[in-house]
């Protein structure tokens, strides 16, 4: 166990929600495994810990995601502070889950329920600075594609309400082109059209929803399943959540 900072404002809090490519499935290497005394996780026991991969505890193959990559990026632009890393990413959960009272039973848990209270844990010693979100892939099919983009701005609002917190930032991640583009069974490049929409909905909540953007998965690459991102393209994905998290953090203390 970790003590965090006695400043509730010099601890800064992410939650990191999502399915498995926000938990990570990337290889751990020893770079994953470095400790930094000014990033720490929420351990599944609701203690404060250093962080390293793998951050997430949702199944047994946890490994690399964006997270930690994430973390030590927002703590390194300023040497006062320590990041909180909150990880409750439920791999294989759609977005349907990720409601009040909706039980997930692949996990045996409640993916909404379950971050708002380890939120709400880690806020008792820090400050919530930024949600992260990643997923999509489970709802990659004509119907319920069709209704992300309204699901995504329900859960957004609705996390913001249950948090007390209506401004907090919110980045989502993209899906990749190795979700997009996919061999059939013919051998022939097939398009996901659905996993189109998916992306069309992230990018188009960015002219609807405050103190909102996403990051693209452009240029990643897969574990050779064709859903899950590699370590480097994970660890990449961090650089981007870190990079889009601090520009939305700027101009939201621009205005105020």
């Amino acid at each position: 166990m970790v003590t965090p900072p006695a400043q509730k404002e010099k601890f800064l809090l992410y939650l990191l929600i999502g399915q498995s490519n926000m938990a990570g499935r990337g290889l751990v290497e020893a770079e994953d495994t470095v400790p930094n005394q000014r990033v720490l996780r929420l351990n599944r026991a609701g203690q404060w810990e250093v962080a390293k991969d793998p951050i997430h505890f949702d199944k047994a193959v946890a490994a690399v995601g964006p997270g930690l990559t994430f973390g030590r990026l927002m703590a390194a632009q300023d040497a006062s502070i320590t990041i909180g890393l909150i990880p409750c990413a439920v791999g294989g959960s759609g977005i349907a889950a990720w409601a009040p009272g909706v039980y997930f039973a692949d996990t045996q848990t409640h993916p909404y329920d379950d971050a708002l209270a380890r939120a709400r844990t880690a806020m008792h010693t820090g400050t919530l600075a930024g949600i992260i979100w990643n997923q999509g892939e489970t709802d990659s099919n004509s119907e319920k594609s069709a209704v992300y983009e309204q699901k995504l701005k329900a859960l957004i609002e609705q996390l913001r309400t249950d948090l007390q917190a209506p401004t907090v930032p919110f980045v989502a991640g993209q899906l990749p082109d190795f979700q997009i583009n996919k061999i059939g069974a013919d051998s022939q490049l097939h398009l996901n059209e659905a996993a189109q929409r998916i992306n069309q909905a992230v990018a188009e909540l960015q002219k609807r929803v405050s103190n909102y953007t996403y990051i693209t998965a452009e240029g990643t690459a897969d574990i050779g399943d064709h859903v899950h991102f590699n370590a480097a393209s994970a660890r990449l994905l961090g650089l981007r959540y870190a990079t889009a998290m601090r520009r939305l953090q700027g101009k939201i203390s621009g205005q105020k």
